[in-house]
C-alpha cells in the first residue's frame, strides 16, 4: 500500500523520485482488523484508517503481489518481525534500522522469496540543495543505493487493485 505521506521529508521524496508516493507499508488483514505494517519511528502495526488519514487527502494505492497466500502470509510475518525497529534516517540497507520501502522489499524477499522495486543511486535522483546538504550532514554518500516507494509502484510484478491517487500531468 502506497501513499503521499505528510511527513517532514515527504515532499523531498516525491520531488526527488518524480513520484506521487513517499510512503509504503505492508497490509495485514487479521482477526483483529486491517493494519499496515510500516517503517515509521519505530516500525509499527498501524490501524488501516489511521494510516490512511496520515496520507495527503487520505489518498492511497493498493497493490497486490502475485504470490501464493502462503507467501503473502510469510511476507507479513517477515514485516512483523521488524516491529519496534528504529526508522533509518540515513536510508541504508543494514538490519539495525529500516526505512519504509526497505521494509516492504525485505519482507517479500525474506518471507516470500520474491523481489520488488528497483535500487537506484541517490545521485541519480532529482536532489535539490536541501536534500544534498542533508545527505552531507547525515554522512550519506550520494553513491548509496535506495529503493524509493515509487519504484514499487512501477514494478510490473505488482498489480494495482485500487488507487484514488491523482497523478499531476
Amino acid at each position: 500500500m502506497l501513499q503521499a505521506s505528510q511527513s517532514g521529508m515527504a515532499e523531498s521524496i516525491r520531488k526527488a523520485t518524480r513520484s506521487p508516493y513517499s510512503h509504503v507499508g505492508v497490509i495485514e488483514v487479521g482477526k483483529d482488523g486491517v493494519f499496515v505494517v510500516e517503517a515509521i519511528s519505530p516500525v509499527s502495526r498501524t490501524p488501516f484508517e489511521k494510516w490512511r488519514r496520515r496520507g495527503r487527502g487520505g489518498h492511497l494505492t493498493v497493490m497486490r503481489p502475485r504470490v501464493s497466500p502462503e507467501q503473502a502470509a510469510a511476507a507479513v510475518a517477515a514485516a512483523r518481525a521488524e516491529l519496534g525497529k528504529p526508522y533509518d534516517v540515513r536510508y541504508g540497507w543494514g538490519d539495525d534500522h529500516i526505512y519504509c520501502s526497505e521494509l516492504v522489499v525485505k519482507a517479500f524477499e525474506r518471507g516470500a522469496g520474491v523481489t520488488y522495486g528497483e535500487r537506484v543511486r541517490l545521485d541519480t535522483l532529482e536532489l535539490g540543495s536541501f536534500e544534498r546538504s542533508l545527505a552531507a550532514k547525515l554522512g550519506v554518500p550520494l553513491s548509496q543505493e535506495v529503493v524509493p516507494p515509487g519504484s514499487l509502484a512501477s514494478d510490473p510484478k505488482l498489480e494495482v487493485v485500487f488507487s484514488d491517487v491523482v497523478v499531476a500531468p
